[in-house]
């Protein structure tokens, strides 16, 4: 795996080099704002041999970005587990393009599932602690399952809870909707 700066990214983007750039990210991050050359296929459902495939049919690179490169590098990582070697990931994402002041499309604001996961855990050890208080002695042991759960994905830099989350019918593709 390689990765690119956003500068080298926009330079090779503004002298026509041929790249199928595949921004990684949910529906709803990439309808907000994405570099306009992009084209959305979420982590969870990508399908790396068949971008491979679109990329060497048309001569072009393929580059994966997220919003600040870890899911783009998860998306590499699944393709040359697929057998590609040839892939790239933008450094810091589409997070570091809008930094730099690069030109985004932007439409409306959403409900990141990053934010949806911080309301569901927020929302269980708040349960967990009130039904301990209120309830049950044992009920705490909800707060202490999404603590580790926490813990792990800082440790880790992979939350299953989000996966999930991600995976929800609302946040997924709604026909017509993305490139």
């Amino acid at each position: 795996m390689q990765t690119l700066s956003t500068a080298q990214l926009h330079s090779m983007a503004s002298t026509g080099d041929s790249m199928l750039v595949v921004d990684v990210r949910s529906p709803a991050e990439f309808g907000e704002a994405h570099v306009p050359f992009a084209v959305n296929h979420p982590l969870p459902d990508l399908d790396a041999g068949a971008l491979n495939a679109e990329a060497e049919r048309s001569g072009k690179r393929l580059v994966f970005i997220c919003k600040s490169g870890a899911r783009g590098r998860s998306a590499c990582e699944k393709a040359m587990a697929a057998g590609i070697s040839a892939v790239w990931n933008v450094d810091g994402g589409t997070g570091a393009w809008i930094e730099a002041g690069y030109p985004v499309v932007r439409g409306a604001k959403s409900f990141f599932v990053e934010r949806q996961t911080r309301v569901v855990i927020g929302g269980m050890v708040l349960l967990g602690t009130a039904l301990g208080a209120f309830v049950h002695p044992g009920f705490p042991g909800i707060s202490a399952f999404f603590g580790a759960g926490l813990v792990y994905a800082g440790l880790s830099d992979s939350c299953m809870l989000a996966v999930l989350i991600a995976s929800m019918p609302w946040n997924r593709r709604k026909p017509g909707c993305c490139a």
